[in-house]
């Protein structure tokens, strides 16, 4: 891995669909910034979403981004929510190194009704239930995950850092945005496209007494007990201001590198930068596994899936529409 200091401000190219690592070494905090647009736009409209619907998408989408690029393994990180909300679920499937797929479900009359009342943000669309981050391994490996109420008022920002907290309990900041653009071709159509950008920032410190955090709730401890309370640090409270003066359109603007949104935040301290991951939209289905799966159905069932002489599966992910004939299917 080759790394470079940016000392000063860089003029470089906005690099979309990649993920870039990075560490400021005075603050003890390492992080990743994410930029998404054409990869992103592909995986929005095949879907046809309603705009909120395919922001939230997006934000997930973001997110898991940021959090599988992490992983050091051959795995999967999946991002999922189960809710009562219009958007009832989403799932986001990241497969390492580079491979992304997401889809949404949701009531769309629910969903207009939301946008109606001017209550589509992305709390109102979640409502309550949970949100489970996934870590698979693969094999014979035990999966890990983590399971987060949704409150009604949670951003995918609040899960993040609820997560962290709870789950890791690391230090950590997170900012997400999603912007719906429109831009005009050389001859004066109008194009239509979806940008997104992300940015984690966690405190990772040698020494384990200064991470160390207000702890969680007393728990098995006598009742009446009170919960430390212990001062951030002040490396830590830096980093963290800094991560909090981003805006959205720092995050979206095609103008604006990873580079030169990292030089703004830590010129000061010194940033430090690692090699780019680029991501794809790429699903991981294929004929042979929806076969695969049809053909462990009896007969009876296959026959119940049979419309007009065929059996249709489509991918709830990249929208594939897979047909078969149902003969094809059945063990003799």
């Amino acid at each position: 891995m080759t790394d470079a200091i940016l000392e000063t401000r860089p003029p470089r190219a906005v690099a979309d669909d990649t993920v870039l690592p990075f560490a400021v070494e005075a603050l003890d905090v390492r992080g990743r910034v994410v930029h998404l647009g054409p990869e992103l736009d592909r995986i929005l409209g095949r879907h046809d979403y309603p705009a909120p619907v395919s922001r939230l998408l997006g934000e997930a989408v973001v997110l898991t981004s940021l959090l599988g690029s992490s992983l050091k393994f051959e795995g999967r990180f999946i991002l999922q929510t189960r809710t009562d909300g219009p958007v009832s679920m989403i799932v986001v499937d990241f497969a390492t190194p580079d491979a992304i797929r997401a889809y949404a479900s949701f009531d769309a009359d629910a969903v207009a009704a939301a946008i109606a009342a001017g209550k589509a943000s992305s709390p109102d669309l979640l409502g309550r239930g949970q949100l489970a981050m996934t870590v698979d391994q693969g094999g014979d490996m035990s999966r890990y995950q983590g399971v987060v109420p949704l409150d009604g008022g949670s951003t995918f920002e609040d899960v993040a850092h609820t997560y962290f907290r709870q789950s890791e309990q690391i230090p950590t900041r997170v900012r997400l945005a999603v912007a719906e653009m429109l831009t005009r071709t050389p001859g004066g159509a109008p194009v239509h496209g979806w940008r997104a950008g992300g940015l984690i920032v966690q405190f990772l410190p040698e020494s384990e007494d200064r991470v160390r955090r207000r702890d969680l709730d007393p728990g098995d401890g006598p009742e009446g007990t009170a919960t430390p309370v212990l001062d951030d640090d002040d490396a830590w409270m830096e980093a963290r201001s800094l991560v909090d003066t981003v805006e959205d359109i720092e995050l979206t603007d095609p103008e604006v590198s990873h580079e030169r949104l990292l030089f703004r935040l830590f010129h000061e301290r010194g940033v430090r930068v690692f090699d780019a991951l680029a991501l794809k939209d790429q699903c991981r289905c294929s004929r042979e596994r929806v076969q695969g799966m049809l053909e462990q159905f009896s007969a009876e069932d296959v026959s119940e899936m049979t419309v007009d002489g065929e059996i249709v599966v489509t991918c709830e992910f990249c929208s594939t529409h897979y047909r078969f004939d149902p003969a094809t299917l059945v063990k003799g």
